[in-house]
C-alpha cells in the first residue's frame, strides 16, 4: 500500500522548468507526469529532497495562476487535489518519503477572498512526529503535525465558515493514522487546526485520532455533511491493550454526528445503505 502514496521520487536527470514565473497547467502537467515515470529509482535522501524542492516550485507556480480553481490536473495519482463543496477552499497534498520510512508533508490551501480578486495561499510543511498529533490543543501553520487531507466539507456557523477535514499521516513503518480535523481561519487570516467540538463520553476533544496498524485497512468517510463514519479499532489480541501498533478494525462501526455545535460520538452504528 505504501508504495501509492502521493511521492515525488525523481531523477536528478529529469530537466525541470522551474522558475519563478508562472507556468502554464499545460507545462505543469506533462512535466509532474515525466517526473513520475522516474518515480521508482533507488536515490538517496539528499538527492529526493532536492527533486522534491523542484516540484514545489511547480506547484508554487500553479497555485499562483488566475484558473486554479477552475483547474484539475488529469492522470496525476500521486497529487492529492480537492475542492470544498463550496468552492472557496482548495487542498493540493503530497509526500515524500525518506529512506527511513518516516514522511515529509507538503500541503497547499487556496482560499478565495472575498475582497479581493486575490486568492490566499498558505503553504505549509509538516515531519514525521514519533509522538502521536495530540486532542487537546490547537495548531497552527508554524506547528503544523504532517498530513494528507483527501476529503473536506465546509461547516456555517454563526457567520463563519470552517471547513472539517478527513486525513491521514502514514506515521511510520508499524503505525498509521486518520484524523478527522476543524480548520479555521483567525481575524488575522492565519489557519487554525482545532476546536474543542469532539465530545466522546465525559471527553471533549479538539481533534479525533485514530491510531492503528499500518498493517490494516480502515475507512473514516463522510455519510453526509454532518455525519462521519469510521471502523471501530481494537488490539488484535488482549495483551496488545494500548499498544496502538497492534490495532484494527473489528468490523463494527462509530460515527461522529454534529449536534447543537458539537461533533458527538456514537458507538456501533449501522452504516448499511437504507434501501
Amino acid at each position: 500500500m505504501r508504495t501509492i502514496l502521493i511521492t515525488f521520487l525523481i531523477s536528478v536527470s529529469v530537466n525541470i522548468p522551474v522558475s519563478t514565473a508562472q507556468i502554464s497547467s499545460a507545462d505543469a502537467a506533462s512535466t509532474l507526469g515525466k517526473l513520475y515515470l522516474r518515480l521508482l529509482i533507488n536515490i538517496d535522501d539528499a538527492d529526493r529532497i532536492r527533486i522534491n524542492d523542484s516540484v514545489r516550485m511547480i506547484i508554487d507556480s500553479y497555485v499562483e495562476s488566475d484558473s486554479v480553481f477552475n483547474h484539475r490536473f488529469n492522470n496525476l495519482r500521486y497529487l492529492g487535489q480537492i475542492t470544498a463543496p463550496d468552492s472557496l477552499l482548495k487542498i493540493i497534498t503530497w509526500n515524500l518519503i525518506l529512506q527511513n520510512g518516516t514522511n515529509k508533508y507538503f500541503n497547499y490551501f487556496i482560499r478565495k477572498s472575498a475582497s479581493s480578486n486575490e486568492n490566499h495561499i498558505y503553504r505549509l510543511t509538516g515531519n514525521y512526529r514519533e509522538t502521536p498529533v495530540r486532542t487537546d490543543t490547537l495548531y497552527f501553520e508554524s506547528d503544523w503535525y504532517g498530513a494528507l487531507y483527501y476529503d473536506v466539507r465546509p461547516l456555517v456557523t454563526g457567520n463563519d465558515t470552517c471547513y472539517i477535514l478527513l486525513g491521514i499521516d502514514y506515521g511510520n513503518s508499524f503505525i498509521t493514522r486518520k484524523i478527522i480535523e476543524v480548520l479555521s481561519f483567525a481575524h488575522d487570516g492565519r489557519l487554525v487546526f482545532g476546536k474543542d467540538w469532539f465530545v466522546a463520553g465525559d471527553e471533549t476533544k479538539f481533534r479525533e485520532v485514530l491510531e492503528y496498524a499500518s498493517t490494516a485497512v480502515t475507512i473514516l468517510r463522510f455519510l453526509s455533511d454532518k455525519s462521519i463514519v469510521f471502523d471501530h479499532l481494537v488490539p488484535f489480541s488482549p495483551e496488545f491493550e494500548g499498544d496502538r501498533q497492534y490495532y484494527g478494525p473489528d468490523y463494527s462501526y462509530d460515527a461522529y454526528n454534529y449536534h447543537n455545535g458539537k461533533w458527538e460520538l456514537t458507538l456501533n452504528v449501522d452504516v448499511r445503505n437504507k434501501e
